[in-house]
C-alpha cells in the first residue's frame, strides 16, 4: 500500500467514524552522528525514523493520534485514539484545518550534493578536526567533544480541505571542545559550524578558533562586584535572545505569560533594535515555505526600530486576536502537537565592528559565554542572573580574562539600554528556531564577582 492509498483510506474510514476535517503529517527523518576520541571513532550512529500523525475534528474538538507503522493494521487504531483524545479535551478553543495558502514561496533547504559526501569523508573530517586541535598548541591536553552530525527530513502534509504539500531539508554540524592546561589552570574553548555545504567544514579553522579561545582564558579571575558597561558577544547575545524568544509567542501573550501583552505598536527597545523572523533566509537552517499547519510562511519584522509590530501566531492564536497567522505554527516531530516557534530569528546587524565596540568602552566587560540559561532566568518577568565569563576592558582595550562572575538584569530593560549594535551576526546551534544576533553594547548590567 502506497502512502497515498493509506491516507485516502484513512480519510474514508475517518469520515465513517464521524470525524469531520482530517489531516495527516508524515515525516521521514534520517540521522548520522559520529564522534571521535584519540583518533578513533568513539560513536557511530545511523538511524532512520518514519511516522505519521493524524488529527481531526470530532464533535467540535480536535483530536490527535500517531503511528510509526504506516500500513493497514494502523488505520483503526489511529481513528480510535483520535476519537478518545478528542473526548477528553477540555479547552474551549476552536481549532480548524487549513485549506492551503494561495501560493507558497519556493525555499531551497536541501542540497543534493551533501548526500554524495561519503561517510569516510565525514569520518576524515572529525579525525582531522581533533588532530588539528592537538597540533595547534602544546597546552591542549584533551579534546572532550569532537563530533559530526547530519539530518535529512522529508515532510508531507495532506488534509480533507485540499491541502497537499511537501518539503525536504538537510543540515549538518561539526562541533569541537578543546581543553588547555597551564600549570594548575585548566580552561576549555568550543566552536561549531552548521551548514548543508561540506565545503564549509574546515577542520583547521574550527580547531584553531576553539583552542585560541581556550588559551585566551588562561589566568582568568573575577572582578569586583559593580554595575559595568557590558558587551555581549554575538553568540552570548543570541543565546539570551533564544532563551527569551517565547515572550514573542502569541500563545504566551494570551496566557498572560509575557509582559509584551498589550504592547503592540509601542516602543519596547532602543530604536537601533530590529528583530526579524525570516523563513526565506539563504542558508537558514529553519527556512521553510510552510509552517506546521500548512500556512505559507512570512518574512516579518517583529520589532522595527524599537517598536513591537507583531507577535508570532499559529491559526488558533490568530483567530483569538482577529488577525492572520504569521506562519509560525510548529511541530517538533510527527508525535508533537501544534505549538509556536520562530524560524530564522535574528537581531539585524548594525555598522560597528566588535573591535570598535571595545574601543569605545572605557571600563567594562566583554561577555563571551553565558551559562545556566535554563535555570537562571524568569521568562515571565524578564529577570536573569547568569554565570558568565569573558574579558575585562580598560581604556578601550582587552585587559585580561574574567571568570567566576554572575551577570544580572532584566531582558525588557536591557532591550531599551542597548547603546550600539555590532556588525558581526552569528547564529547559534539550532534549538528553539535558528537564532542569531550581532554583538550588543549595553549601557550597564549588574556583575557579581569578588
Amino acid at each position: 500500500m502506497t502512502k497515498k492509498e493509506f491516507i485516502d483510506l484513512l480519510f474514508e474510514k475517518g469520515r465513517l467514524a464521524g470525524i469531520e476535517d482530517m489531516e495527516v503529517f508524515v515525516q521521514r527523518n534520517s540521522e548520522l552522528e559520529l564522534m571521535v576520541f584519540k583518533g578513533e571513532i568513539d560513536k557511530f550512529s545511523k538511524a532512520e525514523e518514519e511516522g505519521l500523525s493524524f488529527r481531526g475534528i470530532y464533535r467540535g474538538k480536535m483530536g490527535y493520534s500517531y503511528t510509526e507503522k504506516i500500513d493497514e493494521t494502523s488505520l483503526n487504531i489511529l481513528i480510535e485514539e483520535l476519537i478518545s483524545n478528542a473526548k477528553v479535551i477540555d479547552s474551549e478553543d476552536i481549532e480548524e484545518m487549513f485549506e492551503g495558502s494561495e501560493s507558497y514561496r519556493e525555499v531551497n533547504v536541501y542540497d543534493e550534493s551533501f548526500q554524495n559526501i561519503s561517510t569516510e569523508e565525514k569520518i576524515s573530517f572529525i579525525k582531522a578536526l581533533e588532530k588539528e586541535a592537538f597540533n595547534s598548541d602544546p597546552r591542549v591536553t584533551a579534546v572532550d567533544y569532537c563530533l559530526f552530525g547530519e539530518n535529512t527530513i522529508n515532510s508531507i502534509m495532506k488534509n480533507t480541505k485540499g491541502l497537499d504539500i511537501e518539503d525536504k531539508a538537510n543540515v549538518a554540524y561539526g562541533y569541537i571542545s578543546a581543553i588547555v592546561k597551564e600549570g594548575e589552570d585548566v580552561k576549555n574553548g568550543a566552536r561549531y559550524v552548521v551548514s548543508n555545504n561540506f565545503a564549509d567544514f574546515n577542520p583547521k579553522k574550527l580547531a584553531n578558533e576553539a583552542v585560541k579561545e581556550a588559551v585566551s582564558m588562561l589566568g582568568a579571575k573575577s572582578v569586583k562586584s559593580d554595575n559595568y558597561p557590558i558587551i555581549l558577544r554575538n553568540n552570548a547575545a543570541a543565546s539570551l535572545l533564544e532563551a527569551f524568544a517565547p515572550i514573542f509567542s502569541a500563545e504566551q501573550v494570551q496566557k498572560n505569560l509575557s509582559l509584551l501583552k498589550d504592547k503592540l505598536n509601542e516602543t519596547i527597545a532602543n530604536d537601533n533594535i530590529t528583530l526579524i523572523d525570516d523563513p526565506f533566509m539563504k542558508k537558514g537552517v529553519a527556512s521553510k515555505s510552510f509552517d506546521g499547519e500548512g500556512v505559507a510562511t512570512k518574512y516579518k519584522r517583529i520589532i522595527e526600530n524599537g517598536v513591537l509590530n507583531t507577535y508570532l501566531h499559529n491559526m488558533k492564536t490568530a483567530k483569538k486576536d482577529g488577525v492572520e497567522s504569521t506562519g509560525n505554527a510548529y511541530k517538533a516531530s510527527y508525535k508533537s502537537s501544534i505549538e509556536i516557534a520562530p524560524t530564522n530569528m535574528y537581531i539585524e546587524e548594525g555598522d560597528t565592528s566588535l573591535e570598535e565596540l571595545i574601543s569605545t568602552t572605557n571600563n567594562g566587560i566583554l561577555i563571551i559565554e553565558l551559562q545556566g540559561l535554563h535555570s537562571g532566568l524568569d521568562i515571565i518577568s524578564g529577570d536573569f542572573s547568569l554565570s558568565a565569563y569573558g574579558y575585562l576592558i580598560k581604556n578601550g582595550e582587552i585587559n585580561r580574562p574574567v571568570n567566576q562572575i554572575t551577570v544580572a538584569g532584566n531582558y525588557y530593560d536591557m532591550l531599551k539600554n542597548i547603546e550600539e549594535v555590532g556588525s558581526d551576526i552569528k547564529f547559534n546551534l539550532p534549538g528553539y528556531g535558528y537564532i542569531g544576533s550581532p554583538s550588543l553594547k549595553i549601557k550597564e548590567l549588574s556583575v557579581s564577582g569578588e
